[in-house]
């Protein structure tokens, strides 16, 4: 049936990681840190990543962005030891979530249109589409209305993170821009195959209950 989904790496990784993130942001709770304060240092991180990337300090940007990671999840935890899980948060977080990405990929147009490579600006905008589209499918399934839980296909968020990572460090390191243009292409075209992968899922499973 097409409701019975497996587990998705985010699933997996959130496992083995959810009892040190607890014990984390209980301490932070503790110390009177709220969740959205975590949010919103997370999106400065990001927000940082971006304009070093956009200038071509791809090092300096992957390691800002590593470190922006963990905060991505800590939020949560946080929330959960202050007993303070409310609805309006986790509007929050989704929403910076999309601010991140915007800027992430902004950067990366940026700094390819400014070496007149239009063709890898129009790639950083396909996959900055398609990233927006694989969150929003599974947000608008998830409504009341729909109730279908669309997490299907390899580009989620954190397999997109995972891709940004790896291609911005590899272009720090080897000082090329080539890993940056395989992982935008990839980011591009995966990003909107999952978003149709999604589609075609929520499609499938009213089909199936009559909807």
């Amino acid at each position: 049936m097409p409701e019975a989904q497996p587990p998705t790496f985010t699933d997996r990784l959130r496992e083995h990681t959810q009892a040190p993130l607890d014990r984390l942001g209980a301490g932070l709770a503790r110390l009177g840190v709220q969740a959205d304060q975590v949010t919103m240092f997370g999106l400065l991180l990001v927000g940082l990543a971006a304009l070093l990337l956009a200038h071509g300090a791809f090092l300096i940007g992957a390691l800002l962005m590593l470190c922006s990671l963990p905060l991505d999840a800590l939020d949560g935890a946080v929330a959960r030891a202050a007993g303070r899980e409310d609805r309006f948060g986790m509007v929050l977080d989704s929403t910076l979530d999309r601010y991140a990405d915007g800027f992430i990929f902004a950067a990366f147009g940026y700094y390819f249109a400014g070496h007149g490579r239009m063709d890898m600006l129009l790639a950083a905008l396909a996959a900055l589409v398609g990233s927006f589209l694989v969150s929003y499918i599974r947000a608008r399934a998830e409504d009341a209305k729909v109730a279908v839980k669309a997490t299907v296909g390899l580009f989620s968020r954190l397999e997109r993170v995972i891709v940004l990572l790896v291609m911005t460090f590899a272009a720090g390191i080897l000082d090329s821009v080539a890993p940056l243009e395989i992982g935008l292409l990839l980011l591009a075209a995966g990003t909107n195959f999952t978003a149709l992968q999604r589609l075609r899922y929520v499609h499938r499973t009213l089909k199936d209950r009559g909807g």
